[in-house]
């Protein structure tokens, strides 16, 4: 079973308005590991999270103020972050985690 992390939310990125944003997922046995949601389309194949040697993957995102639905997609399967506290229904059924990026 694939245990996940929360985001670390925002560091401003100066002159930009955005903020950096790093996803993390502990997902050690993973062949391939993404995240998607508002800010990319829900399109999981833009950009894949990268392996670390410790079994956490990583992904950095540089996102404008506001509100951003996600999900993490580990060997093609949607999975959820338990890290995460704030959620939404989607049209699936399913929930979406909600990132706020201040």
């Amino acid at each position: 079973m694939t245990r996940t992390r929360g985001s670390k939310r925002g560091t401003p990125v100066p002159g930009t308005g955005k903020k950096r944003v790093t996803f993390s997922v502990y997902a050690p046995h993973a062949r391939e590991v993404a995240v998607a949601g508002t800010f990319n389309e829900w399109d999981p194949a833009r950009r894949p999270l990268k392996r670390e040697p410790d079994g956490n993957w990583k992904v950095v995102f540089y996102l404008r103020p506001g509100r951003y639905e996600y999900r993490f997609v580990v060997d093609g399967i949607w999975t959820d972050d338990p890290c995460c506290t704030t959620r939404c229904w989607n049209r699936y059924g399913g929930e979406n985690c909600i990132l706020e990026v201040q």
